[in-house]
This record gives C-alpha cells, structure tokens and sequence, in this order.
C-alpha cells in the first residue's frame, strides 16, 4: 500500500505525529508559509514544522489546482489513499478519484454533525456532551462524503479544545488504520451521512473572543475551554484586555451584580456572572506571561466587592 499525506494545520499536524506510527507516507504535501508579526517573517504550517521535528521530508503546495507536478503525479502514479485533512482547500477532480481506495478525511466530530472550520470549538461552544472522530471519503460537497469508521468520545466539563486535539488525533490515526485495513479486506460498512441531521461548524469570529459577565457562567466556560488552542477569550478589565484561560463554573455563594468578586477559591477569584459564578484558575493580562487565578488576583490587590469592568 501507497500513501500520500496532505494537510497544513495544527489537527492535521497531531494527526501526522500519530499516524507515521502506523502509516509510511511516501509525500507529504503542506501549504506554503504564511507571513506573520511585524518583520513579515515566514512561518511554516503546522505539518511542515512537524515533519522536519520527525525527521521527514515535506513539499509545499500553492492552489491544488495550479500544482500541474503535483496533478500529473498524482494521475499518472497515484498513491492507494491520499489522506487529506485540515488542509485548508476543497478537493477537486482528478485529484478525488485517482486513489485507489480514494482521499481519505480524519475529521474531529461525529459527522454530519459539525461540518466546517471549527468542529471541536463549536462542539464545545454549544455545549455537547459527546464528540468524536470520523473517517470519510471525501466528495466534491465539504465533509459530506460516506462514513467508513466512526467513533465517540465524552467531553468532560474540563476538557478544553487543546486536550480533545490531541485526543481525537490519537484515535483518529487508530480508526484511520483499521478503516484502510477494511478497505482492503473488503470488509468496511460504509454509509451515506444523512444531510438533514448536518450543523454546520462556521468559523469562529472576531466579536466571539470577547465574553461578557452578563452571559451565564457556564456558556462563559464553554467558550473559554473552547478558544484555548486558538488566541483565547478574554474580558476588558480597566480598559485592558485580561485573557482568560481556565475557570470553572461554581455555586455563587452571594448576590451581587454581573462583574462582581464575591469570593475567593484557594486565592482564586469567583466572579459572578449573569447566571452563576466563574473560577478564575488561569489568566493572562496584555503584555504579560499566563498566571493562575490566585497570582493575578494577588498582584492587583483584588478585594472581594469589586467589579471587573
């Protein structure tokens, strides 16, 4: 069996750090760099820096379609399973059919539920109980190709989007192994996602980064442990913007008004919200490294009474 990885972000990245385990890719494809920070400095993807850290070889890709090296290769010598995942482009002809057994997608959800950009932060976002990993054939349509393995997993109430990455990543390459090996045996019970169960996984936005105390305490939480692997959600606090990374949702043990501090957990702040009341277990205030609730709270002099505004 021949494989081709393709792939540029940092799910796809874990993903290759799991699979070289059980998978020798004979290409691995990336996106080119992008540029970032003041100087313009280019910046590998995620799947580039990963290869090199592993010892492997990576090629960089433009726009699949004007990559005639990488067409001719792919239809004149292609490989038994491309595995295309995050990679940040829809898959067309003749790139689609020419594999033997076809592109092959690790997606972090429970297909059709969260089709898009940002699966594991929605999922987190509304609130699920459950994610999981999902092994399709993909199509022409996003992530709406059959099913060929499946599985779930529970997301506890301190799970954060960092944590399930590396967890979906991790059973994701050992789903991708069986699903080839049934592919070859024939054995694989490969179903057609029903569209009229799809949510769709949109990307996240600027304006969701902020929270606000007057949401209820757990939606804050959901979305903090959600935007952990991105920029991270935050608050203005004296005109300046204090990321917040880890809190936990508890009983407010007073009234007060949305903003308040009503207590101290082990030095922790518990402020309350529109419904409920937030731990503070983690921040970061701008220009400053990540603190835990207690030393932030300590160096500001916080008192209970006060309001974050």
């Amino acid at each position: 069996m021949r494989f081709w990885f393709l792939g540029s972000g940092s799910f796809a990245a874990l993903c290759l750090a799991s699979m070289v385990r059980k998978f020798f890719f004979e290409r691995i494809i990336t996106g080119k760099p992008t540029l970032a920070g003041r100087g313009l400095k280019e910046t590998p993807s995620c799947v580039e820096e990963t290869a090199a850290r592993l010892g492997l070889i990576s090629e960089r890709t433009g726009p699949l379609s004007q990559n005639e090296n990488l067409i001719t290769a792919i239809t004149t010598n292609p490989p038994d399973v491309l595995f295309v995942i995050d990679f940040g482009q829809l898959i067309r002809e003749p790139l689609l059919s020419a594999p033997r057994y076809g592109c092959l997608n690790i997606h972090p959800s429970l297909l059709p539920r969260w089709r898009g950009a940002a699966p594991v932060p929605r999922a987190l976002m509304n609130g699920d109980s459950t994610t999981g990993v999902t092994l399709f054939r993909l199509t022409e349509a996003m992530d709406a190709g059959p099913v060929i393995r499946q599985i779930e997993i529970p997301i506890g109430l301190e799970a954060t989007s960092a944590d399930l990455y590396e967890i979906l990543a991790r059973e994701g390459s050992q789903t991708a192994y069986d699903g080839v090996q049934c592919l070859i045996e024939g054995s694989c019970q490969i179903s057609a996602q029903n569209s009229e169960f799809a949510t769709q996984a949109t990307k996240i936005s600027k304006t969701e980064f902020q929270i606000s105390w007057q949401q209820n305490s757990l939606d804050i939480h959901n979305t903090v442990r959600a935007l952990v692997s991105s920029r991270g959600a935050f608050v203005v606090v004296n005109n300046m913007r204090l990321k917040v990374w880890r809190t936990l949702p508890v009983e407010p043990p007073s009234e007060g008004t949305p903003g308040q501090v009503v207590s101290f957990m082990e030095g922790d702040p518990v402020v309350l919200c529109g419904k409920g009341a937030l731990r503070l277990q983690e921040v970061q205030c701008e220009g400053k490294r990540r603190v835990t609730g207690a030393e932030w709270a300590c160096g500001v002099r916080l008192k209970t009474g006060e309001v974050l505004s």
